[in-house]
């Protein structure tokens, strides 16, 4: 709108321009028309002239005044659409780089997150079978062992395939487990338990666990004495009255009660 005023400013202008030139040669014609001497009625009708003249010559100084100040305020506007327009190129510039950069960190974070698949399905495999391989070990586990995992074992999932339980906490079960395991199989330890015999009687004893490989057990009185081998859900226990003495001699000095010395225990490869 502001370029189409200017346009019409401009015709204007040449108007007025023509227009005062056309009163100037009037003037002069008029002037050369009548040498003799003017009347009221001619020198009325010049001076009209002459301040019609003067009002022209004053709205072309004022269009070019207007048409000046239209002209600097349109080249500050193309100044700062330009500005505006840079700017804008920059920023799309920018917004594409960053576009790009996004595009090549996701296809990046999508081949991660394809790997991670990967190896999260071949953990879960693998926890599955460390799940299954560790609830066998728990029904072959002495007794106090058994008790000392219960916690943890609890917390294995009945089916690996349907629980809730995070990956992180069921390899955390299985390795607690396997670590008690571990600490239980490389000592000897002794522990006060109620034996029952095969005739249905009940006896106090003492066992030594071998680990998770072995025990003995043995009454205070050394009149009843057995060997006890991993089996699935309870021991197999097994009578060895005539062991009783040496069972007895060797939990003494598992307790300090005794002097170290070597003692014979009877062992059966299973």
């Amino acid at each position: 709108m502001k370029s189409l005023k200017i346009f019409f400013s401009e015709r204007r202008l040449r108007s007025l321009c023509s227009l005062a030139m056309l009163g100037g040669i009037v003037l002069l014609l008029t002037a050369a028309a009548e040498p003799k001497q003017a009347s009221s009625n001619d020198i009325e009708s010049a001076k009209t002239k002459i301040e019609k003249w003067v009002e022209t010559k004053r709205l072309i100084s004022e269009e070019k005044r207007d048409f000046k100040l239209s002209r600097e305020m349109l080249n500050e506007r193309i100044e700062l659409l330009q500005n505006e327009i840079e700017s804008l190129e920059k920023k799309k510039k920018d917004a594409e780089e960053s576009i790009a950069e996004a595009d090549k960190k996701r296809q990046e974070m999508m081949k991660e997150n394809d790997k991670l698949k990967e190896a999260s399905s071949s953990l879960s495999d693998m926890i599955v079978k460390l799940e299954g391989r560790t609830k066998e070990l728990i029904k072959r586990l002495p007794a106090p062992l058994k008790s000392k995992v219960k916690p943890l074992s609890q917390r294995l999932p009945e089916n690996p395939e349907k629980t809730e339980t995070a990956m992180s906490q069921r390899f955390q079960n299985v390795v607690g487990i396997l670590n008690e395991v571990d600490k239980f199989n490389r000592e000897i330890s002794a522990h006060s338990e109620v034996r029952e015999l095969e005739d249905g009687s009940s006896f106090e004893v003492v066992t030594l666990y071998i680990g998770i490989s072995h025990a003995y057990y043995a009454s205070s009185d050394g009149t009843v004495a057995g060997v006890g081998y991993p089996a699935e859900g309870e021991w197999d226990w097994r009578e060895k009255n005539e062991a009783a003495q040496d069972i007895l001699d060797a939990a003494a000095i598992l307790k300090n009660e005794k002097v170290a010395s070597f003692v014979k225990l009877p062992v059966e490869i299973q």
